[in-house]
């Protein structure tokens, strides 16, 4: 054999070895994943459409009031844009705004969520509402993102409506 069929043999051999190892480390890695579950994986698939397909992403043109809000940590912002009717009902709701998929996702499950609505109902939401309407677990960093539409929907109503 000569020198450089010994070279590449070994190299081959090398190769080998190295691929094994990581497709080794990467199964391994997923077996200690928890696993998802179907539930989890549908609402996934509902935060995508929601977020390419976003539900009420317009500006009103009359409204009661809009409220904007953004998070400096990611640049994300929302804005929501409310009309109530004479008995505080939420008539009209839509939100206009950029960013990430769960924070697009949730201004877009909120205002479904709201229409048709009291006042009262809405000053009651908390961000435990927002993670069961978006369905997942989330890390502390997008926590933010999910509630930023929360966060605007309630200041706009501390300072448009009190």
């Amino acid at each position: 054999m000569s020198r450089n069929e010994i070279q590449v043999e070994v190299q081959d051999s090398v190769q080998d070895s190295v691929q094994d190892s990581v497709q080794n480390s990467v199964q391994d890695s997923i077996q200690d994943s928890l696993p998802i579950h179907e539930e989890e994986e549908l609402y996934r698939e509902n935060i995508i459409d929601h977020y390419r397909n976003p539900r009420n992403k317009f500006p009103l043109e009359k409204y009661t009031f809009s409220h904007k809000e953004n998070n400096p940590l990611c640049g994300d912002e929302v804005c929501i844009f409310l009309k109530l009717d004479s008995k505080h009902f939420v008539s009209e709701v839509s939100f206009t705004g950029q960013g990430c998929a769960i924070s697009q996702a949730s201004a877009s499950l909120l205002s479904e969520h709201i229409k048709g609505t009291t006042l009262q109902k809405i000053q009651q939401l908390q961000k435990e509402d927002i993670f069961k309407l978006l369905g997942i677990s989330l890390s502390p960093g997008r926590v933010h993102c999910a509630v930023l539409s929360l966060k605007a929907l309630h200041k706009g109503i501390e300072k448009n409506l009190k």
